[in-house]
């Protein structure tokens, strides 16, 4: 089903971001068919994101699991047409079927829990129980889950180095603004530097023409 433009930003900025990050050593898909069962095509499913580990970066126009093996991850953000229980639990349904390891599900709607975690154990998949901050970390990719809230979008969905969510994964657009940060803040401290020693200097100097002053007024 297709999603609105606020769906459509919130995973372009979740997906910018891990393949900012893990793109050179993890295959990293955004809305794409997955298929688990080589019988049957119509067994699929279209996870917002998707990640596997250790796989070659490389663009396939559909991710058979058959071929590419499951994802390590699988998240759903939710949409205005997939936020009934029943829809929620045909998802959970192809997710545990197709062996994704972790299911991730976030609702930007403010509704709570908007955040719920799923991991497959024994075959069937377990809810994490989210009262410990701890409880938020992405095992598989060894960073955690944050909801971070921004202007327009309201509510997002994020990956952190740290469980605070402090230390997130930047997007390119915001990497490449912390770098220009820095130059500034770095060329900054430069020209302080030069300036306080280019006036330390011209003190010394001055202090130096008082004292050949004073010394001529003695002879």
């Amino acid at each position: 089903m297709p999603e609105g433009p606020i769906h459509y930003q919130l995973l372009v900025l979740l997906w910018q971001s891990v393949q900012h990050e893990l793109g050179d050593r993890a295959l990293v898909s955004a809305d794409q068919f997955l298929y688990f069962d080589p019988t049957n095509p119509k067994r699929c499913l279209a996870p917002d994101l998707a990640v596997r580990l250790g796989q070659p970066p490389v663009l396939v126009p559909s991710w058979k699991t058959w071929e590419l093996g499951a994802p390590h991850v699988g998240v759903e953000i939710v949409g205005d047409w997939d936020k009934t229980d029943s829809t929620t639990e045909q998802k959970l349904e192809r997710y545990r079927q197709a062996g994704i390891l972790e299911v991730v599900r976030f609702d930007p709607s403010g509704k709570e829990p908007r955040l719920r975690l799923w991991d497959l154990f024994d075959g069937d998949l377990v809810e994490r129980d989210l009262s410990d901050p701890e409880a938020r970390r992405c095992d598989a990719l060894g960073l955690y889950w944050t909801i971070v809230e921004v202007p327009v979008l309201k509510s997002t969905l994020r990956l952190s180095r740290d469980k605070e969510g402090r230390d997130l994964l930047p997007t390119p657009a915001e990497a490449a603004e912390a770098r220009f940060h820095a130059e500034q803040r770095t060329a900054n401290e430069a020209r302080r530097l030069a300036e306080a020693e280019r006036a330390e200097k011209e003190a010394a100097l001055a202090r130096i023409a008082e004292l050949e002053a004073e010394l001529a007024r003695k002879r």
